[in-house]
């Protein structure tokens, strides 16, 4: 299998969307509980959305990288191709980062794209040169490793194990080589630190390992049977390590909260692959098609959306109109103003405004695949 997968394009598109609506509330004081971030550990469905992302980054690295090999590209190429791709995303991600005060003192270094550009970057030599088992070896190495480093080094001040916000060896880490360029809302640990990389990058890896097996000429059949299977049994341990070793927790990434979600992106994406690109029958196929075209749409320029949609929402805070009042309000606040007047509850007029800034992103995603503008790296 080479061809452009339509599953992939739509389930991308599907994290796009639900990126857009969690990061992008009228209220941020009023929310519905799973459109924000669990408080610490356990998850909700907003604390999917990153993980989906680095997974379906694996398969589309496993895919393109079967394409290239096949049209005769050779390893060092490859390798080059995609560190200068994870370099791109980086620099987009730091960007972002830096407007609007461009304050390089003190700007955030770490970020989302930052996290995927770094897996990026770490996996192309394993994905290039190593075989799918030594690959499965990677993952397993990767999540124990992490885990022995949290559970046994000894953080000056706090001792070993402690899984506290800013209390753990991640945190340490990053205050000694990052400083004040932490996530402004601590500044003493960042959710996308450099150690809990090891995690996310061996989330990305059970990716490229979906991709490898969708290049088997297994029957499509077999593959989506394979890829639900195999997501439950990533359930099923992550669940076994969040009762016994490390409870699941997104700002820390361990390695049950890995396993956890990336049994689900399995479970989302072999559904996926079953209603478009695998054994579902014509009418179903036809009928999913319908409902799943706006998610292929954002899916074709989920980079370029991704970035926009972060540069539109900074700039809605950063502009400041003057009121008759003469204080000044955001242009956001002064956008959210009509919708508080519509007689809501303020969780629903949140929500709305989440959805009409969504509603905004595709029909941008809309004109550019209308024109057939893809935006690549």
């Amino acid at each position: 299998m080479t061809q452009r997968l339509l599953s992939l394009d739509a389930f991308r598109g599907f994290t796009i969307a639900a990126m857009v609506l969690v990061n992008n509330p009228g209220d941020w004081s009023h929310l519905y509980p799973q459109l924000e971030h669990a408080k610490w550990n356990g998850w909700t469905f907003t604390d999917t959305i990153f993980p989906f992302f680095l997974f379906i980054g694996g398969v589309s690295m496993a895919l393109s990288l079967g394409r290239l090999a096949a049209a005769g590209v050779n390893k060092p190429i490859l390798l080059r191709k995609l560190a200068v791709r994870a370099l791109i995303i980086f620099m987009i991600g730091f960007l972002l980062n830096l407007i609007p005060n461009f304050n390089f003192a003190a700007v955030r270094i770490p970020g989302v794209l930052q996290r995927i550009a770094l897996c990026t970057l770490l996996a192309a030599p394993i994905v290039v040169y190593c075989s799918w088992r030594q690959q499965m070896v990677w993952i397993a190495a990767l999540l124990a490793g992490y885990g022995i480093l949290m559970l046994g080094v000894d953080v000056p001040g706090f001792g070993a194990g402690v899984l506290e916000p800013g209390k753990d060896l991640g945190a340490h880490i990053d205050r000694l080589l990052l400083g004040n360029h932490l996530w402004v809302q601590s500044k003493t640990w960042d959710p996308e630190g450099l150690l809990s990389t090891m995690p996310a990058l061996a989330g990305q890896l059970i990716g490229v390992l979906c991709g490898r097996w969708l290049l088997t000429a297994t029957p499509r059949a077999d593959q989506t049977i394979w890829m639900l299977l195999s997501g439950l049994l990533l359930l099923a341990l992550g669940s076994i390590l969040d009762a016994v070793l490390m409870p699941i927790n997104k700002s820390l990434w361990t390695p049950s909260f890995c396993l956890w979600m990336s049994g689900w992106a399995l479970i989302a994406f072999g559904a996926f692959y079953w209603l478009l690109d695998g054994t579902a029958s014509e009418p179903v196929r036809a009928r999913a098609t319908r409902w799943t075209t706006p998610f292929v749409i954002y899916g074709m320029n989920a980079l370029f959306i991704f970035a926009l949609s972060g540069l539109i929402a900074k700039m809605l805070g950063f502009i400041k109109l003057t009121q008759p009042d003469g204080s000044l309000l955001s242009l956001g606040k002064v956008l959210y103003g009509p919708l508080q007047t519509l007689g809501l509850a303020p969780v629903n007029t949140s929500l709305l405004y989440a959805l009409l800034f969504n509603a905004l992103m595709f029909a941008i995603a809309y004109g550019m695949w209308r024109k057939q503008w893809y935006v690549k790296v």
